[in-house]
């Protein structure tokens, strides 16, 4: 009886993966079969139609060409490279200094960044924008790169995590042997937080990769769209080329699903140790 019971629930185990990995996996392949159709084979066929493979490539070089991707990767790009720095430093610093120093405003700045944490940003966008604009960086990549780091609450969240698991002795003793608290954290305490980094670095470049709403509002400019930005100008001039739309959308799940291939384990091993609370 207990042999049977494991089998019937190893079964449901199976089939219920089996059957949400065809839910996610099968609008992925539906688009992927549309690219390489042509517009009057998209518009005379069902979804699920295999294609002929009479159009080729020629979607995916439309896409990439007149859809200025090109362009909008390297924005994309820049803005990864200085988003993941800015909140890589910020969060890391500001965790050692919650976690190591006492003071009396500690538990106040804590409880403030986890308060801000439960308020919906789009609460906050009215003032946001108009201090954007006061500054000088409305349509500009600097706006949007210090609106990414100056939020980023999860990533001193998971410092702290990892901060908590790094005994303070190996301050003590630097600090005996001459070195000041900068370079305790630099030479130190920085390296062993690599996981953690590693594992901030990959949820921000997610992050910035899929942001729409911020790209959109504070840098429409064409000459500053970035990915999700890009494909979203498609419905202009490729209103009714859905192939070519298509093709746009596998364009921009290409390089992510490489990164995660390659990545996984980096992912899964941050996440797992950041949980861990001793």
């Amino acid at each position: 009886m207990v042999t049977r019971k494991n089998y019937l629930l190893a079964f449901l185990q199976y089939a219920l993966l089996i059957f949400m990995s065809i839910l996610v996996l099968l609008p992925i392949v539906v688009v992927f079969s549309a690219s390489f159709k042509t517009s009057a084979e998209f518009n005379s066929t069902s979804a699920f139609t295999l294609p002929t493979f009479e159009a080729g490539f020629s979607a995916y070089i439309t896409a990439f060409t007149k859809g200025k991707m090109l362009k909008a990767f390297l924005n994309t790009a820049i803005l990864i490279v200085f988003t993941c720095v800015g909140s890589v430093l910020t969060g890391s610093m500001t965790a050692y200094v919650l976690n190591r120093f006492r003071f009396r405003a500690r538990k106040l700045i804590y409880n403030l960044f986890m308060w801000i944490a439960l308020i919906p940003a789009i609460t906050a966008q009215v003032a946001t924008f108009q201090i954007i604009q006061f500054l000088g960086l409305y349509n500009k990549m600097a706006g949007y790169i210090v609106l990414s780091m100056g939020t980023d609450i999860l990533s001193i969240m998971i410092y702290l995590q990892f901060l908590r698991n790094i005994s303070s002795s190996l301050d003590e003793s630097a600090i005996i042997d001459g070195a000041n608290y900068l370079e305790v954290f630099a030479k130190i305490i920085f390296p062993l937080l690599q996981p953690a980094t590693v594992t901030i670095i990959i949820l921000k470049c997610v992050n910035v990769y899929n942001d729409f709403y911020n790209p959109l509002l504070y840098m429409p400019k064409s000459s500053l769209l970035v990915i999700s930005t890009s494909l979203y100008k498609f419905k202009g001039p490729f209103g009714t080329a859905w192939n070519v739309i298509s093709a746009g959308v596998i364009i921009t799940v290409i390089p992510t699903f490489i990164l995660f291939m390659l990545l996984q384990k980096y992912i899964y091993s941050g996440m797992a140790t950041g949980s861990v609370k001793e």
